[in-house]
């Protein structure tokens, strides 16, 4: 039986009261350092230091190694202040249910794991294209994952993973079950490659939304990987026993278990 709760609404497994409430220690730590780095972010003398901590290529090219893990504290600004504060709002409802259950220490974790493995693989794919394309080519890459935006990204795609089974009402209209927001995020970023043309920033997206999921269902699709590659396995062997039976006329003793397996015939 699904759960079913509006957008900030109250339900077991859901956004926990919504916007009512005390809210925890450790959002208004994180809403602490976006609003901070947002400000310094926000006036030319201190600008400097917030394109210090931001993702750029200067992680490989200077060697500012501390940008792939600082980057998504550091305030994303320019998209106006009613959208900043929805996504502040937004942050708030999934980042508590989270943070209740996975707690302090495992909730930190996930928030700088999931940020860290992004920025690394979006890091590799700006290796790539400098090499393919040069320097010029870098100029947007990793728009798409800076700031709030990484972290409403795992925030999300931990709430979907946890409460699978519950529906959302988006924007209090549209019943959703959370397990599709992890396809939603993917789709999202998608469209928002389309106009940015950000493949570095697309690619750290969809590594944090693969990333949180495998880390909250304990890696479970690694069983997934070991049963596809032996079935791989399995049926390149049936491939190479069925063309050497071709190729040096072999006859090919099956058992009774084997009798309807069309690669043996």
């Amino acid at each position: 039986m699904s759960q079913r709760f509006p957008f900030g609404g109250r339900g077991q497994g859901g956004f926990g009261g919504g916007l009512t409430g005390p809210v925890p220690t450790d959002l208004w730590v994180l809403f602490g350092l976006i609003f901070f780095t947002l400000t310094l972010g926000s006036f030319e003398a201190t600008r400097g230091v917030t394109d210090w901590l931001r993702l750029t290529p200067f992680v490989w090219l200077r060697g500012f190694l501390w940008q792939l893990i600082t980057y998504p504290f550091i305030s994303v600004g320019g998209t106006g202040p009613l959208w900043f504060l929805v996504e502040m709002v937004i942050i708030f409802m999934f980042g508590r249910d989270v943070l209740s259950r996975l707690g302090r220490r495992q909730f930190w974790r996930l928030l700088l794991a999931a940020a860290g493995v992004a920025a690394i693989a979006a890091a590799l794919v700006g290796i790539v294209i400098q090499l393919v394309a040069g320097v010029e080519a870098l100029g947007r890459t990793f728009i798409l994952m800076q700031g709030q935006r990484m972290i409403l990204t795992i925030l999300i795609a931990a709430f979907a993973t946890m409460n699978r089974n519950a529906t959302v009402l988006l924007f209090f209209v549209l019943p959703i079950q959370a397990r599709w927001f992890l396809l939603l995020e993917i789709v999202f970023a998608f469209l928002a490659f389309l106009s940015t043309k950000d493949v570095a920033g697309f690619v750290g997206i969809c590594t944090a939304v693969g990333f949180t999921f495998g880390s909250l269902t304990g890696w479970r699709t690694q069983g997934w990987i070991l049963q596809t590659r032996l079935r791989a396995q399995q049926t390149w062997l049936k491939l190479r026993l069925a063309w050497l039976r071709r190729r040096r006329g072999l006859h090919v003793v099956r058992d009774d278990k084997d009798k309807d397996d069309p690669w043996l015939h």
